[in-house]
């Protein structure tokens, strides 16, 4: 009968604790991202702060290479139709902050290789998150490599409009431009290569002060939705690759490489 009553007394104890103590709330530090959580495309934020062209087709520009850039929201994409219609470079969506992996990363990335594509990766920057170091380091570990074969871009960071708050994830301008070069250094330090930039010109200005210190070493993938790609940010001359559409004859944004097929493989080359 005692050892009954002392079981009870715990049990009813333990249900009392329980409910007195509430679950662990999710640190604010945290990533929002997960494997399989939220996953945000290059300007998937755009339109909503800038606009852009009409919804509908957009025609590419007569100059330059056309290409394509991907994410999970393309999900397996038939690589050989978007080469026939006339594709010839790729960047895909490797990572986002410390926590989100392209699960499609393997078909498209390899995929658009064996297509006869040149192409490269892309990370989703959360700069409020963690720190530049920290997310190359996940970028680079997760698909954001190089390798001088004349097929593989330079790994990308694509640094825009916040998806989850304030515009320039709380940073000031000092802050951020910080982050930047901080990744920057990073990537540089494990791959060889200076990540290209992907931005655009309103962001740049607004969240970093328009900074000119990245123009030299950093190739710029501008994202502007209209009939030209300029003004650009102050720092870069021209840009690198302009992704002109959110929309159009091939799976995902739209890109055109300012160039020619043999400038888009010295690019790769390094």
């Amino acid at each position: 009968m005692r050892i009954r009553r002392c079981i009870t007394l715990l049990s009813t104890v333990c249900t009392a604790l329980a409910v007195a103590v509430p679950a662990a709330a999710t640190p604010a530090s945290a990533s929002p991202a997960s494997t399989d959580g939220p996953d945000h495309r290059a300007g998937g934020t755009l339109r909503a702060h800038e606009g852009g062209t009409a919804s509908g087709t957009t025609p590419q520009p007569l100059a330059g290479v056309a290409g394509m850039d991907v994410s999970s929201h393309q999900g397996n994409v038939n690589w050989a139709a978007a080469w026939r219609a006339g594709a010839r470079f790729a960047v895909v969506k490797a990572t986002e902050g410390t926590s989100y992996r392209n699960p499609k990363y393997g078909q498209q990335y390899g995929g658009s290789y064996n297509a006869g594509m040149i192409r490269g990766a892309y990370h989703f920057a959360i700069p409020s998150s963690s720190s530049g170091a920290a997310q190359a380091n996940f970028f680079v570990d997760n698909g954001g490599g190089w390798k001088a074969d004349g097929r593989t871009l330079p790994p990308a960071l694509d640094i825009e409009y916040n998806p989850y708050g304030a515009t320039c994830y709380g940073l000031s301008q000092a802050a951020m431009t910080a982050w930047i070069r901080d990744f920057s250094a990073t990537v540089h330090a494990r791959t060889g290569r200076y990540p290209m930039i992907y931005t655009s010109t309103n962001w740049w200005r607004l969240c970093t002060g328009n900074t000119p210190s990245f123009g030299i070493k950093h190739p710029l993938w501008i994202a502007r939705y209209a009939t030209s790609p300029h003004p650009l940010p102050s720092g870069w001359p021209t840009q690198t690759i302009w992704q002109y559409s959110d929309r159009g004859r091939f799976p995902g944004d739209q890109n055109v490489f300012n160039g020619s097929v043999a400038d888009l493989r010295k690019l790769a080359t390094g």
